[in-house]
């Protein structure tokens, strides 16, 4: 598989350890990113006009991309506010303190009700069905908010969507690609998630637990680098608004009727679980149902709580779920739109630059360097780690995985082994890619935990690359 790489290549890798070295030093990385799009764009166009005009189009294209997390996150946060102004979302989340009843139960409980969630439904609308109901409870025995999303992203994008192996979307692509059969990549992937997960779940936590024994650790909200403070949607009171709203005062209801949205919205829910098990709901579809249930909830709770003025306390509220999901995606779409580029988008928005045989250029890349190393098993686990992450990161975690499956069986020295390289390489590109280290896809669960992306990303980077290491010599073992 030979792949010829151009200067836009070689840019886009440079501006790459650019953003990563301003983001190690806790720096906004936003200039960097447009001028990285604006130099992709100079270089593919040839013109400054069609560079210039990169940037805004884009901007677009990132939006369009993460327009439905954006959608989801605010319809949640909308619906969020009325159960805590109308005191539902107390009643709702008082039995669950007899269970969580301590940080450690909370973080522990939080990631494995995440895992079993994602594994049927993907991680999306697990997290906002979790972290809506959950995440209240968690802070309240001591969890910090940073603590429950890094749980729902090692525990949900992280050990479910790597191995995914009730939907098996994963599997497949990569079992395809490298021309094997697909319960062959499952088996062989069943012992690298579970070292990977173990290692990296149990380093986060005891370096969570660590810093909440010094007092270091993050007990609200940690603020966007350069952005206003974001309060956790699932914590806000009349007295922790976000920036620029206006103080409303906690609508009064009837105790009766609070018990029974308390029992009535679960069932809600709970019911949405079911449809989406029996009509085969997954991703989008089953994010869609979430959504348009807290929607529903929404309207009714308002109608309920506000009567005559119900219709326009609903747009209110709606109006506050689009404010607090468009200040948290704001400062994540320039940096988006610049790693969108290393895959499709770049195709799309500056009209083919790419030679014809190339897979994107993050996929070239990868391709590039398993050429630069000799073929054998060893090498071929270490390159297969790396070739995984790189080909994550535009944030997708799925974009590259049936190239990485296709470099596999270039390494494969046997039938042995090609499912053990297959199946690491796809663990490394999701768990980098999926929602575990790039920020704009740890987003879900860091706007449902009120936290920055930013800090969420940072705060996974050692765990999560300390379990590929291992993980990386338990397949070479395996092999």
């Amino acid at each position: 598989m030979n792949i010829q790489l151009v200067p836009l290549h070689y840019v886009y890798l440079a501006f790459i350890i650019l953003i990563v070295a301003v983001m190690v030093r806790r720096r906004d990385t936003t200039i960097v990113c447009i001028t990285g799009i604006m130099t992709i764009g100079l270089l593919a166009t040839e013109t400054l006009s069609g560079s210039v005009a990169g940037i805004f189009s884009s901007f677009i294209y990132a939006t369009k991309e993460l327009l439905s997390t954006i959608f989801i996150i605010s319809i949640i946060v909308a619906m969020s506010r009325v159960l805590i102004r109308t005191g539902i979302n107390e009643v709702m989340v008082s039995p669950l303190t007899r269970f969580i009843h301590s940080p450690q139960v909370a973080y522990w409980g939080i990631g494995l009700i995440m895992m079993v969630v994602s594994l049927f439904f993907w991680p999306s609308p697990a997290v906002a069905l979790i972290g809506a109901v959950l995440l209240p409870v968690a802070v309240r025995v001591g969890l910090p908010p940073i603590g429950a999303a890094i749980a729902m992203n090692l525990f949900g994008h992280g050990i479910a969507l790597s191995g995914d192996y009730i939907i098996q979307g994963a599997p497949k692509l990569t079992a395809d690609a490298a021309g094997i059969p697909v319960t062959s990549v499952m088996t062989a992937s069943i012992p690298l998630v579970i070292v990977m997960g173990a290692v990296s779940t149990f380093t986060a936590f005891w370096m969570l637990r660590k810093e909440m024994k010094s007092g270091s650790a993050v007990h609200l909200h940690v603020p966007v680098p350069g952005q206003a403070t974001i309060t956790p949607p699932a914590l806000v009171t009349d007295s922790a608004l976000l920036p620029g709203e206006v103080e409303v005062q906690r609508q009064s209801m009837p105790r009766r009727l609070q018990e029974a949205f308390a029992l009535i919205i679960p069932l809600l829910f709970a019911v949405d679980v079911i449809l989406m098990f029996v009509l085969k709901l997954q991703g989008g579809d089953a994010t869609a149902l979430i959504g348009g249930t807290a929607v529903l909830i929404l309207i009714i709770v308002s109608l309920a709580a506000h009567r005559h003025t119900g219709p326009e306390e609903t747009t209110s509220y709606l109006i506050e779920g689009f404010q607090f999901g468009f200040k948290v995606f704001g400062p994540v779409i320039p940096i988006a739109a610049f790693f969108y580029l290393g895959d499709a988008a770049i195709t799309e928005l500056f009209n083919h630059p790419l030679p014809n045989e190339s897979h994107g250029i993050v996929n070239d890349l990868g391709v590039a360097l398993a050429g630069l190393v000799p073929l054998n098993d060893t090498v071929g686990a270490i390159t297969m780690t790396v070739t995984g992450a790189i080909t994550g990161m535009d944030g997708s975690g799925f974009s590259g995985i049936s190239l990485v499956g296709s470099i596999a069986s270039m390494f494969a020295g046997s039938a042995d082994s090609a499912p053990v390289l297959t199946a690491l390489g796809q663990v490394a590109a999701i768990w980098v890619g999926g929602g575990t280290l790039i920020p704009w896809a740890l987003i879900p669960a860091a706007a449902i935990c009120g936290v920055s992306p930013f800090e969420l990303a940072r705060r996974n980077l050692k765990p999560v690359l300390l379990g590929l290491t291992v993980t990386t010599i338990v397949a070479i073992f395996l092999i």
